[in-house]
């Protein structure tokens, strides 16, 4: 398989020949009009005659393309590595951008970063040779930028290994973010599957005016459906103000979308991704789009589950935060009102934009229209500005066109071509976190702990137009649409709102070529891993269902409130050790909040009483074979797709989690490595547990359509019945008896199906 840095249009017009038959058959078979969702489905599933029910159906699909960042790669190449096939195939990348820590500043901490992970980076660029697989190495930019900037392509599919895969949708591409597993199987050529979504409509009237961006659309939306409302559905953006906004604006929404729980979100094809497309580079897609436009739209009626109505005329600035990204509230005394009667600081330690959601150029050049406006008066940040670009492209055009140099004169560090602070690895002095402290960014998470590690640390997200303005004031409350900064003369300065440019005028400066192509033949590749590595492991297959129920099982912890991804497998000094099962399951459960008021961390023996940290806990009882279950809140595994937080309870005995609510890929993730998530048929369920209690799970296997029967076992003797709902389809239910659902496809590539 020929592997470039760009979708081949061979590819894209092998997608949409198939397109105007797939979209006919489909109105024809649902006797009305299409949705845009529904239309990229249909044309990308296995058997166009299979069963489809919204939001109940489980269906095939062959996606056009994988892409891995370094982090989540890493397992997931070690897993394919067991496969037993020579290549992958289906086009698929590697991006290094999650391993890079930001402290100094670019150069600094890029040198720092090549040298720290050498052993990961010569494991990715290794593997990625033997099995096909294009390379972007440290530097490059981040996934998603990367990925828009060069294999987005409208009416496509693509999975990715992280959960904001959906920035992809910025193009009209239906973008899903899912675990390793579910990459693998797309590698080895077997079909993904996943539930038929539901689809929701956000229809978009008027412009964007002012001091209003694309981050205050999805900023809205968060705040309407919350950080569940978007579970299994794919959000669909269509009306007339959808087409005032430009492909990048389209990406950050698409992009947040992950925090409403969707599935993914997309947009119609409409002139500013043929616009895009053309200025990256890739005519013939945009005029391949072109042909078949009408199919890359929805239909006039389409059918939406559920329809949310937003006047872009009327949208003002918001700021969502802290600790959850559906926290809304408008910049400026809202949120400042909100601060005080929460006791959170109004001094503003940080200040940051970029990131995977705002790093394009139209984002940097608002935000230095800003920066211009301040220097013109002698004005200068309060707080230390940090800005991520996202990719080795954007960088290098903002430095040509003088924007890095408009936000350093105001005082502004730019940082490496990587993720940085949006991830977590972000190196800060003690002294600025060992207190409650407020920051604000441009990122799209912003959970406790998720940028520096610190619990004092209390993330606001907006827009990067409005970070500048408030790093200019150093004040939480400040509104840059009414309020006035003091110049070094003391005159007052009200900025004026901020002026982006879409595309560079003087095109894209690709910068330096980070990417590497696998050889035509890479079978004389050698890729080793060293047995005393402690980065890297190899991995061994996890053992089959015995047969038997799950009776007694201990309960190793009972998490209170939010329980994401960051709270069950922490990243950070963590992602050190992505390729390293057994090492990395030490961060276990580390965040989760006990509803048993032990510190967050923590639980006990149930032989002894002894208090323990729950991975201890856990390796304790892997180590003696004794199985147990975890009992989760509402949205539980909420965040990112990492599927180490599923793949480190089952290395260590887990084999249930039961909780009130999953997020959609983490209870995949569950499913595809042998573990059964199961949610209370009667939330309230919940509160009936106690930590001495013991927890069976009967009539084994889960039968599709039919509610598990369990037990809580009190000590005394007393036995309290109560359902689980699963989601598992016949399919999934092989996952389980096999142990994982990679052993289900290592034995069928080595049938030979």
């Amino acid at each position: 398989m020929t592997v470039s840095a760009g979708t081949p249009i061979e590819l894209v017009q092998g997608v949409y020949s198939t397109l105007a038959d797939r979209v006919a058959a489909g109105r024809k078979r649902f006797g009305r009009p299409l949705t845009l969702t529904e239309k990229i489905l249909l044309n990308h599933l296995d058997d166009p005659t299979e069963e489809i029910e919204r939001g109940g159906s489980y269906n095939d699909f062959h996606p056009d393309r994988v892409a891995m960042q370094d982090a989540t790669a890493q397992m997931a190449l070690l897993q394919f590595m067991t496969a037993g096939l020579a290549t992958t195939a289906a086009p698929s990348t590697v991006h290094c951008d999650h391993l890079i820590s930001a402290k100094v500043g670019a150069k600094v901490d890029l040198g720092v970063a090549l040298d720290t992970n050498r052993e990961v980076y010569d494991f990715l660029r290794s593997v990625s040779a033997k099995f096909g697989i294009g390379f972007w190495g440290p530097g490059s930019g981040i996934i998603h930028q990367v990925v828009l900037e060069h294999y987005a392509f409208p009416g496509g599919m693509m999975i990715g290994t992280d959960s904001h895969t959906p920035n992809a949708g910025g193009l009209g591409m239906v973008a899903i973010g899912v675990g390793g597993a579910d990459a693998v199987d797309v590698m080895t050529g077997f079909p993904f599957n996943v539930r038929w979504p539901k689809v929701i409509g956000v229809k978009l009237t008027g412009t964007l005016s002012g001091w209003s961006s694309p981050k205050d659309v999805i900023l809205e939306v968060a705040r309407v459906l919350t950080v569940e409302g978007g579970t299994g559905a794919i959000v669909e953006y269509h009306g007339p103000g959808a087409d005032t906004i430009s492909a990048t604006g389209k990406a950050t929404i698409c992009n947040m979308g992950a925090e409403i729980g969707a599935t993914c979100s997309v947009f119609g094809y409409d002139d500013n991704m043929a616009m895009y497309l053309k200025a990256t580079g890739r005519e013939g897609i945009a005029d391949a789009a072109s042909k078949v436009a009408s199919d890359l739209r929805a239909d006039d009626g389409a059918l939406y589950d559920q329809l949310v109505e937003i006047d872009l005329d009327q949208l003002k600035p918001l700021i969502n935060g802290p600790h959850s990204p559906d926290r809304a509230n408008r910049v400026g005394t809202a949120v400042g009102a909100e601060a005080r009667a929460n006791g959170w600081p109004l001094e503003i330690s940080a200040a940051l934009i970029g990131s995977c959601t705002n790093s394009s150029y139209e984002d940097i050049t608002r935000a230095a229209s800003i920066a211009r406006q301040a220097s013109a008066r002698g004005l200068k940040v309060k707080t230390s500005l940090l800005v991520s670009p996202g990719s080795e492209q954007i960088r290098a055009t903002i430095e040509r066109d003088g924007l890095i140099a408009d936000l350093e004169a105001i005082g502004a560090t730019v940082l490496a071509n990587a993720c940085g602070p949006c991830i977590g690895q972000w190196d800060r002095p003690a002294g600025e976190i060992d207190k409650p402290n407020t920051i604000v960014n441009s990122f799209n998470r912003n959970f406790p702990k998720r940028n520096d590690g610190s619990a004092n640390t209390l993330s606001f997200v907006t827009s990067p137009d409005t970070v500048v303005a408030l790093a200019l004031a150093g004040r939480l409350d400040f509104d840059p649409t009414v309020d006035t900064l003091t110049a070094p003369n003391g005159s007052a300065v009200l900025l004026e709102p901020p002026v982006g440019e879409v595309l560079p005028s003087k095109g894209y400066d690709p910068g330096e070529n980070t990417f590497t192509a696998p050889p035509a033949d890479g079978s004389k590749v050698s890729v080793e891993v060293s047995p005393t590595s402690d980065r890297l492991q190899l991995l061994d297959p996890f053992a089959p269902w015995d047969g038997r129920d799950y009776v007694d099982l201990p309960i190793l912890m009972k998490a209170k409130g939010k329980c994401t991804t960051d709270h069950i497998s922490a990243a950070g000094k963590w992602l050190t050790y992505r390729g390293h099962l057994e090492n990395i399951s030490g961060n276990l459960f580390l965040g989760a909040v006990s509803a048993f008021d032990r510190p967050v961390g923590e639980g006990v023996d149930f032989r002894d009483g002894s208090p323990d940290t729950l991975p201890n806990l856990a390796k304790k009882y892997g180590e003696a074979g004794i199985r147990w279950v975890a009992i989760g809140d509402r949205n539980y595994g909420e965040g990112s797709s990492r599927e180490h937080a599923a793949m480190e309870p089952r290395f260590r005995g887990g084999v249930v989690i039961i909780t009130r609510s999953f997020a959609r890929i983490h209870e995949t993730n569950l499913k595809k490595q042998g573990l059964v998530p199961l949610t209370f048929a009667d939330p309230d369920t919940y509160d009936l547990i106690d930590e001495s209690d013991r927890i069976s799970v009967l009539d084994l296997p889960p039968v599709p359509g039919k509610n598990v029967r369990c037990q809580i076992v009190k000590r005394d003797g007393t036995i309290i019945d109560f359902e689980g709902v699963h989601t598992f389809s016949p399919e999934q239910v092989e996952w389980f008896k096999a142990g994982s659902a990679l052993n289900v496809v290592r034995k069928k590539v080595a049938a030979g199906k």
